[in-house]
């Protein structure tokens, strides 16, 4: 419950995206527009609960609320009023706030799990304008699946198609099912392909039947659909291909087909334009591509599964000289955040459309997709893929591509045929490493998005493998690469470089320096020695009873002396 301190606070700042201000300075609102703002902050996305605070003026000054119940405010009856004119009835918390001489009639929306309207059918949200300021905007229907489907309440993909019968389905596709089937190396279903067109169909869900075939489903068009018929009765699944250099577009091709004809043109596009370098490894020689086909695959499927397909918007793959990048319409589904991508469950926007993909052997039947993407691109020596530039409209991955790290690369092929496969948490670990020179554990743990206790068990086998070193003790501790990974990777003057020096060199340093300046404090010896302050302080004490320091003043004010 909100205290006149939070009251103030919160006026000060300005409403957000889950507070909303309703002045009544001017005259009181009405019943109608109280449950209409109570509908829109209900209908926002975020899990968090959202406040209606009466008697705040968009300005942020508190001019109090207006009585609405005999000269005063029962909070009980305004609780009742506000379930009783919605749908489904929502039960809100009222409190009265007061605040100096006036109150604030404070109203605490829960999240919900489903759209919220009023009595009378109207549906509003909230939402950001341009300025990005918050408002409240009319709910569309298609708004309200979406908002479902990122929760995991709507199957989009298994929605029926009013006016598609079986003949709008294009037989020639189901054909290429089986054949995707057939030449996944054995990671489809091998009881689908001798399955007849409409048994296949059924298995798959692709459409609403008992004996015979009474509505073709979202998912039947997506795989099976004539191009014409997607074209008029799916008019939000599109996909775009384009080649840029720099403001030059090259390619700008869009398609309206089914998604395994369209994964089998991107595929042949992908092995067209894909350059690969080789190493040398020992007699063989290993190809180091500009994309793993692999992460590109994963991708590209993920991009399908996961798209919003209640929203208008291709998904668009951009070849540029320097990266990839693969978006598609929709924000991440709840609880997906860019940092727990790596660890969160999978949750797919239209599980129905990710089981015929795992089915037909396109991605992996674990669902976990996005491993292999960031596996494939940090084996082969490049950069980490990054989702920063996803938002709530649109999920956005960046594929580095550019000068791969040939030494990377093949240090992670040396340790593949030592018979010591590196785990992904492993392989980010040492790029990690690799391209900051050191870590602590917060931020290995920050970076490969587990525990602390979990990623000390990575680095702690990272060590004994010989590719790391530690230094420093329990919350100083650092972690570097090794002299022989160093050796390995061709860098050896960077190990002594980045080890820095001896227990006694910094010993040495430490008196050099106070002889020199008649004086040295804690901070002062941290950044001579390029050692934390926890460890610089350890020292100092370890040449104090050695006779060498004498010590003067207290806590921060602490500094010391060379004996005479």
């Amino acid at each position: 419950m909100l205290t006149e301190r939070d009251i103030r606070a919160i006026a000060a700042a300005g409403e957000t995206f889950d507070i909303e201000f309703k002045g009544e300075r001017q005259r009181q609102f009405s019943d109608t527009e109280l449950v209409e703002a109570v509908v829109c902050l209900a209908n926002r996305t975020g899990n968090t609960n959202g406040y209606l605070l009466i008697g705040i003026e968009d300005d942020g000054s508190i001019t109090g609320a207006r009585p609405r119940h005999e000269g005063n405010t029962d909070p009980k009856r305004l609780q009742s009023l506000i379930a009783n004119r919605t749908r489904p009835s929502l039960t809100v918390l009222v409190s009265i706030v007061p605040v100096d001489a006036l109150t604030v009639i404070a109203v605490e929306v829960p999240s919900q799990r489903s759209p919220v309207g009023t009595a009378d059918g109207k549906y509003v949200r909230r939402a950001l304008k341009s300025d990005g300021k918050p408002e409240c905007v009319p709910y569309a229907f298609h708004e309200m699946q979406s908002w479902q489907a990122d929760r995991g309440l709507l199957d989009y993909s298994t929605l029926t198609l009013p006016g598609v019968s079986w003949a709008d389905l294009d037989p020639l596709e189901f054909d290429r099912f089986r054949r995707a089937i057939r030449e996944s190396r054995g990671r489809g279903d091998s009881s689908l392909p001798d399955l007849s067109d409409v048994e296949l169909a059924k298995a798959l869900g692709a459409v609403e039947a008992n004996h015979e075939v009474r509505a073709i489903r979202v998912l039947g068009l997506l795989l099976f659909g004539r191009e014409d018929v997607i074209r008029t009765c799916l008019p939000t699944h599109e996909t775009a291909f384009q080649a840029l250099s720099g403001t030059k577009v090259a390619t700008n091709d869009f398609f309206r087909w089914p998604l395994l004809r369209i994964m089998e043109e991107l595929e042949s596009r992908f092995r067209a334009r894909n350059k690969e370098e080789e190493i040398l490894f020992g007699l063989l020689r290993i190809g180091i591509p500009d994309y793993p086909e692999a992460a590109f695959r994963e991708a590209v499927a993920n991009a399908f599964i996961h798209r919003d397909y209640s929203r208008l918007g291709a998904v668009h793959i951009q070849w540029h000289e320097d990266r990839m990048e693969i978006s598609s319409p929709g924000g991440f589904p709840e609880g997906i955040r860019l940092d727990n991508l790596l660890v969160a469950p999978p949750r797919p926007r239209n599980p129905l459309l990710a089981d015929a993909f795992k089915r037909a052997g396109i991605v992996e039947r674990t669902g976990r997709g996005i491993d292999t993407i960031f596996f494939e691109q940090l084996r082969n020596g490049r950069p980490a893929p990054s989702y920063g530039r996803s938002s709530e409209t649109n999920v956005v991955l960046v594929l580095p591509g550019g000068q791969a790290n040939l030494d990377f690369a093949r240090l992670v092929a040396e340790e593949q045929r030592l018979q010591r496969l590196l785990s992904l948490d492993e392989l980010i670990i040492l790029n990690e490493v690799w391209g900051e020179r050191e870590v602590n554990t917060q931020l290995a743990a920050q970076t490969i998005q587990k525990t602390e206790s979990e990623t000390r068990g990575v680095l702690q086998r990272l060590v004994e493998a010989g590719l790391l070193e530690a230094r420093g003790e329990r919350k100083g501790r650092i972690y570097h690469l090794s002299s022989t990974t160093y050796r390995r990777l061709g860098e050896n003057a960077a190990y002594v470089r980045q080890r820095g020096f001896e227990p006694f060199q910094q010993e040495q340093m430490v008196l050099q320096y106070a002889r020199t300046h008649g004086r040295i404090t804690r901070n002062e010896a941290a950044n001579l020695c390029q050692i934390a302050p926890s460890q610089a302080y350890r020292l100092l004490h370890k040449l104090l009873e050695n006779g060498h320091l004498q010590k003067f003043g207290v806590r921060k004010g602490t500094w010391y002396e060379p004996r005479a």
